[in-house]
């Protein structure tokens, strides 16, 4: 189910009103990732890897055990912290390199988080069934990654 603009708005405010007292890193992340793990439908993951000597590792998530480090480059993780760009997938067995921590995932979306455009972290999302993300998910993802998560890296 896509959410709406209005949804999405929601979400942002709940996720600011969490994090906008406190400076550690790692608690505001694990808020947010419950946060969107409550509000999105139809997930079977929900996270972030942080940006660690040139390679992605597990931060706060939700969800089944996952994939520890991911190389730059790799799987979906890999090429949204690579290139510094979204991806939205809509079948993960059909993008070349995908890892599959989960066999369940069918579709994914991460979200790489940038200062000075320096990649710092990714969110990703996953979910049991085919074409899950919209562009509206995108697009709420985006501001979300903007105007909440940033501000976490910076005040980090």
């Amino acid at each position: 189910m896509t959410q709406s603009s209005r949804e999405w708005q929601t979400v942002i405010s709940q996720a600011f009103a969490l994090t906008q007292n406190e400076t550690n890193l790692i608690a505001n992340l694990a808020n947010i990732s419950a946060l969107l793990n409550e509000f999105l439908e139809n997930i079977n993951w929900c996270g972030f890897y942080l940006m660690e000597q040139e390679q992605l590792v597990l931060g706060p998530f939700q969800g089944k055990v996952a994939c520890i480090r991911i190389p730059l480059g790799s799987g979906v993780c890999g090429v949204a912290a690579l290139t510094n760009q979204a991806q939205r997938v809509a079948d993960v067995h059909a993008f070349e390199g995908h890892i599959a921590c989960d066999a369940a995932s069918e579709s994914e979306i991460v979200l790489p988080i940038a200062l000075d455009g320096q990649v710092m972290a990714v969110l990703d999302i996953d979910s049991p069934s085919p074409n899950r993300f919209s562009q509206a998910d995108q697009l709420g993802l985006e501001q979300l990654v903007k105007q909440v998560i940033v501000p976490v890296f910076e005040c980090a």
